[in-house]
């Protein structure tokens, strides 16, 4: 069946520290940086779970720490699969709320919680669903190609961000954008979304944080 490898990049400061990190571009770690690189010696290559024989193609972040991630990953190989680099699968919009801590947020707007507020000067829990729910249709589309005609390849790779990621993963299978807050996504964590039954109509979490360093 066709998949969809969802990848968060890899470690920041901002991501340690807990600050709300969307426009912002920031670099990852140096822990940031070894652990995505033995992400790909574990997972990336010829007969590996990330085979690029298989990849259709790769949604890239323009955000400096999810373009590195895409880099560490993929530039072991002979050459880079077909990828695009594109503002669709950037970080929810923080607005007003860029670069602040939980408690901060809290502080100036008591009760807030961003999977039913959105974010003022940002993105709306609407508008990130649409976005989301676009890149989905696009995912698949590839997919449809490749089960119904045999046209092109059977996976697609996506290196994006945390709440990016979380309501992707919702969205994939038919919850509200609301249900993101009940996943985590670690730095450089890979999930893998795919279909039961061969029925596209039947989308599926097969694996969250695959190989990721949690703590």
């Amino acid at each position: 069946m066709p998949r969809l490898f969802l990848i968060r990049h890899g470690e920041t400061e901002w991501s340690v520290n807990g600050r709300h990190t969307g426009r912002t571009d920031i670099p990852l770690t140096p822990k940031g940086e070894q652990e995505t690189t033995e992400k790909a010696a574990q997972l990336v290559g010829e007969g590996k779970v990330i085979d690029p024989r298989n990849i259709c193609t790769v949604f890239v972040s323009p955000r400096t720490r999810a373009h590195k991630t895409f880099h560490l990953l993929f530039d072991q190989l002979p050459a880079l699969p077909s990828h695009v680099i594109t503002e669709s699968v950037r970080e929810w919009d923080y607005g007003e709320y860029e670069g602040l801590l939980s408690p901060e947020i809290q502080a100036r707007n008591p009760g807030w919680t961003i999977w039913k507020d959105g974010c003022p000067g940002g993105e709306s829990t609407t508008e990130m669903c649409f976005r989301v729910d676009t890149v989905i249709e696009q995912v698949r589309e590839y997919h449809r190609k490749w089960l119904e005609k045999g046209e092109g390849s059977r996976d697609v790779v996506i290196v994006a961000h945390g709440h990016f990621n979380r309501v992707l993963i919702a969205r994939w299978i038919n919850f509200p954008l609301s249900l993101g807050t009940h996943f985590n996504v670690e730095p450089s964590g890979i999930a893998i979304l795919s279909y039961n039954h061969r029925n596209i109509l039947e989308p599926a979490l097969n694996a969250l944080n695959l190989y990721a360093h949690v703590g």
